[in-house]
């Protein structure tokens, strides 16, 4: 097989979770312009409507949206069928939905702790348990689960104070090598994308209030932007990862080095 070929998507579908804004975004984008078919899913439905079309027009491929808020287990199995009922086929899960909260740790609501929980590990088991079924029977797929770079280190409080969000990006990285280890045998490729610090919707406010403190930790120098995440998940939705299990694709610019 050569090496174009290895990367191209073309004829399969792509299922993104939060896919209407920032790296859900860039990311659908990336995985359209390599020629899959997209689904983009999140609460918000007239977001996603907005960048279905987008990648229609831009890209020739179909796309469509589906509302779906991946803490309800009935949203998730609704956003499966939806995928196979359009398409017949479900490629590639991209699980990059996800909440944070910021609170000092020891006075952290736990009722904002359980729902970033809910949405950020338990969403992202769920919708790979569901895509799975589907892989299994196909013989072939590609789960991505968007942890972080807060999910490998530790920070302190003046660079970022939520625990629940670090601890749940944590848990998806070890659920993401339990789950390639039980599920390698069926052609079903399970890796982790952790990205570090981009300046998307929910990052935005805090590097721009600690930007200096940000960018003195970063080895780079700076913060990633649209094109340094669609490289890393074409790899792992593609054919060039067929040997690739239960992996963490770091990019964030140096900052887990340290």
């Amino acid at each position: 097989m050569y090496l174009k070929d290895l990367f191209n998507l073309s004829g399969k579908t792509a299922v993104v979770t939060g896919g209407y804004t920032g790296l859900g975004k860039q990311m659908a984008y990336a995985l359209a312009e390599s020629g899959a078919n997209l689904v983009l899913a999140a609460r918000k439905m007239e977001r996603c409507e907005k960048v279905a079309l987008e990648i229609s027009q831009l890209f020739g491929n179909k796309a469509i949206a589906v509302q779906c808020d991946v803490a309800r287990e009935g949203d998730i199995v609704t956003m499966v069928n939806r995928t196979m009922e359009t398409f017949d086929r479900l490629d590639i899960l991209v699980n990059n939905a996800g909440i944070t909260w910021g609170a000092p740790a020891a006075e952290y609501p736990m009722d904002k702790w359980r729902q970033v929980i809910d949405v950020n590990l338990t969403g992202t088991f769920m919708a790979a348990k569901e895509a799975f079924k589907v892989m299994k029977k196909q013989g072939k797929g590609k789960i991505i689960n968007i942890a972080s770079v807060m999910g490998l280190v530790g920070c302190k409080t003046n660079i970022m104070d939520a625990a629940a969000y670090n601890a749940s990006k944590g848990a998806v990285i070890n659920m993401t090598r339990d789950l390639a280890a039980k599920w390698a045998p069926f052609g079903v490729n399970v890796n982790t994308l952790s990205p570090g610090w981009f300046p998307t919707h929910m990052a935005e406010k805090i590097l721009e209030l600690r930007r200096n403190d940000f960018l003195d930790y970063i080895p780079a120098g700076r913060f990633g932007n649209d094109d340094d995440i669609k490289g890393a998940v074409v790899y792992l939705a593609s054919n060039a990862s067929d040997y690739v299990h239960g992996q963490v694709l770091i990019v964030d610019g140096g900052w887990s080095i340290h």
